[in-house]
């Protein structure tokens, strides 16, 4: 019977689990037109990602909205021009945007450090 629990437990979670990104594409329509569904994301990513990849000269559209208050998914849609797919400056986006966050670390860091090394030498 314990065992009929667990397995139980375990289809359950594997219900529960979806997948952090899905892609959504109308009908007709080749992958320069996408839509990104992020799941467990709010605004912090969707406005930040949005301003990275709008810096993109090839992307004609780019917009995310939030589906509903109660929901902590975000619909993420680029639209591009020429043959370029969508999928490119969504990938570039994300890259961007880490190494930025990387940096404001790297540089946060820095500044605490130096001022603990402050505050010691004005201790001693």
């Amino acid at each position: 019977e314990e065992e009929g629990n667990s397995s139980q437990a375990a289809m359950a979670e594997e219900v529960e689990r979806k997948p952090m990104l899905e892609m959504v594409q109308a009908d007709g329509t080749d992958g320069n037109c996408v839509t990104f569904v992020l799941h467990d994301e709010d605004h912090t990513l969707g406005n930040s990602l949005r301003y990275m990849i709008m810096k993109n000269s090839e992307v004609e559209f780019c917009g995310y909205s939030i589906t509903h208050p109660s929901e902590s998914k975000i619909n993420f849609r680029i639209q591009t021009r020429g043959g370029l797919l969508a999928i490119e400056p969504f990938r570039r986006g994300l890259t961007e945007l880490v190494d930025v966050c990387q940096h404001v670390l790297s540089k946060f860091e820095a500044s605490i450090k130096e001022y603990k090394t402050q505050r010691e030498e004005e201790m001693d």
